[in-house]
């Protein structure tokens, strides 16, 4: 019954997730979506920020919070193992859905690109910061990423997943966490910014930084030593704007966000 439970449990889970996903591609560009960063319920600038404030809090609390190796632990002594990425996926899953739901708009323009060839430009460069976002995510373990490798392995009746050595190939031989340039790439290139995206796109920036530097670069060199501090050294950040050496294989991004992560 458990392994049924694992398989169906996972694989929902991730199903939901690429509905999210896909869903933030539209809230953050406003396409083809009924709800997103820039149209809802009108409410006074005061209550719409402090309401998009907490939703964001909301989702970098729970983001960063349950990705932590003490949490892990913690948590697997109530939630299987096997279980234990799936559960973070569903709960990524629901605070962004609470998120697109309740976030409300701050319409005021700051910025507008009049022509169309400047339009065209950012909207594809939005574009190819959400395939940066999905590309990285191949070059680590997508499936084991959203926890989908985990619950087939409990559904198959295999042990836990091992550990992956770290390597690095690709773009993370140019800088050390590609997913989140992506989204940075995804949130700030638009033709039209209103306030309320600028927010958006300004509190999300401040999470990646403080997230990536204070506490998913701790928990890898916590893991990997000093393997991933040579790394540091070889390596940007985000900005690819040093020259980095050359490595084989593919890369680590335990922590990365889910959507994010």
């Amino acid at each position: 019954m458990f392994r049924f439970f694992a398989f169906l449990y996972g694989t929902a889970n991730y199903a939901v997730f690429l509905l999210v996903f896909l869903y933030a591609i539209g809230f953050v560009s406003g396409v083809g979506v009924p709800k997103h960063v820039d149209n809802g319920v009108p409410t006074a600038w005061p209550a719409a920020l402090a309401i998009d404030l907490v939703l964001l809090s909301l989702f970098a609390v729970q983001h960063s919070g349950m990705a932590r190796p003490a949490f892990k632990r913690w948590f697997t002594r109530i939630v299987p193992a096997p279980l234990e990425r799936s559960t973070f996926v569903l709960a990524t899953n629901l605070v962004l859905v609470l998120l697109y739901w309740q976030w409300r708009p701050l319409p005021m323009v700051v910025w507008d690109a009049e022509a169309e060839a400047a339009r065209w430009l950012l909207n594809g460069l939005a574009a190819v910061g959400w395939l940066l976002v999905l590309a990285s995510t191949f070059l680590i373990d997508h499936f084991d990423l959203f926890g989908v490798r985990q619950s087939w392995r409990a559904a198959l009746g295999r042990g836990p997943t091992p550990s992956a050595p770290f390597v690095t190939r690709a773009l993370y031989r140019i800088v050390r966490h590609p997913i989140m340039l992506g989204f940075l790439i995804a949130f700030w290139a638009t033709p039209t910014m209103t306030v309320g995206h600028l927010l958006f796109a300004g509190v999300t920036t401040g999470y990646i930084l403080i997230a990536v530097k204070c506490l998913e670069e701790r928990d890898l060199v916590a893991q990997f030593g000093e393997t991933y501090r040579d790394y540091q050294r070889r390596v940007p950040m985000l900005l690819p704007w040093r020259r980095t050496a050359r490595a084989g294989g593919k890369t680590s991004d335990a922590n990365a966000p889910a959507a994010l992560r």
